[in-house]
């Protein structure tokens, strides 16, 4: 018999943003924990906006386990939340949609590291230097908390995440990393789950995690996360009017997109720093100041390959992004 750590991870029902919750299970047995063999678990919902306190047990259903690489004998094992009677909850988002086999999503996911309020590398009184050599910049001057980010990539590699990519972005003391994932559900789990390690990893060096897509008001970029997508028929047969369909209902779906997009995303979302603005929908090939770029490369191959929704913010829900973006691409309209 062997001994396992499994640690239950679920988002609540605060809003506008869910937060993430996990609580550890100990487990015993012969094999290692599994989808087959994970049990069901409750927990008092009443302290997670998410049920009343005269009726307070919601259930974890397991839905995706990862091995724990940060800790012995650990797993790694989202959850999605029920009410009693095993319907699914109201604030349970993944359960809301279809999963959609043939669609690769590859987030870009900014974030700013901070402490004691203070983005890392602003002074305590006025600002640093203005940003143009923080972005993938090297050196003490403009890059800072290295060790923490290559930290949190080895254990999310460690741990089976497919994160293709890191660097520093345009502000000090914020980073991105790229996270790669095929079907709808399972890229918005690994997103939520590269969100948890990094949030662990801060508690671990006395660090904070500020995902406000306008964590510093002024000159200076906010944090979003673009979402690179694409189907089957996106990737292998393509054609211009196919992609120029699917811009179409991007366009005319656009405030939906934005609702689902993140809040105070209107902070980010000006027409400046890299952005459209929030009231506008535009496409543009290499146009990262449109709200969905057409990548060159998807061009010269004629017209096979991905989009980039450059409109979600740093945090949104990957389970609202994800099942937007493909019941739009999807719409009837664009059958052939």
């Amino acid at each position: 018999m062997k001994t396992f750590k499994c640690e239950y991870i679920w988002l609540d029902g605060y809003k506008p943003e869910a937060n993430l919750r996990s609580k550890t299970k100990i487990i015993s047995g012969k094999e290692e924990p599994s989808l087959k063999n994970l049990p069901l678990w409750s927990y008092d919902g009443s302290s997670t906006q998410q049920a009343a306190g005269s009726s307070s047990d919601c259930i974890l259903k397991p839905v995706k386990v990862w091995k724990d690489a940060g800790r012995d004998n650990g797993y790694l094992v989202m959850c999605e939340v029920f009410n009693a009677d095993l319907t699914p909850h109201k604030t349970n988002n993944r359960a809301k949609y279809e999963d959609a086999l043939d669609f690769w999503f590859g987030f870009e996911q900014e974030y700013v590291i901070t402490k004691n309020g203070l983005p890392l590398g602003f002074p305590t009184e006025g600002y640093p230097a203005p940003q143009g050599k923080y972005y993938c910049g090297i050196g003490t001057k403009n890059a800072v908390a290295r060790d923490f980010v290559e930290e949190h990539l080895d254990l999310c590699l460690a741990c089976g995440l497919d994160i293709t990519g890191i660097n520093a972005e345009v502000m000090v003391g914020q980073w991105e990393f790229q996270l790669l994932g095929k079907t709808a559900k399972a890229a918005a789990d690994d997103l939520w789950l590269a969100r948890y390690l990094l949030f662990r990893v801060a508690e671990k060096h006395g660090l904070e995690i500020e995902l406000h897509p306008k964590p510093v008001k002024g000159d200076w970029n906010g944090s979003g996360m673009h979402a690179n997508f694409s189907n089957e028929q996106m990737r292998s047969v393509g054609g211009e009017e196919y992609f120029k369909n699917i811009l179409k209902n991007l366009d005319i779906t656009h405030q939906d997109h934005i609702a689902n997009y993140g809040s105070m995303n209107h902070e980010r979302l000006t027409g400046l720093h890299e952005t459209q603005s929030i009231d506008q929908f535009s496409f543009g090939v290499s146009d990262r100041g449109a709200s969905i770029r057409i990548p060159i490369t998807t061009v010269e191959n004629e017209w096979k390959g991905y989009l980039e929704d450059r409109r979600p913010a740093s945090n949104a829900c990957p389970y609202l992004i994800t099942s937007k973006i493909v019941e739009t691409v999807t719409e009837k309209e664009l059958a052939y």
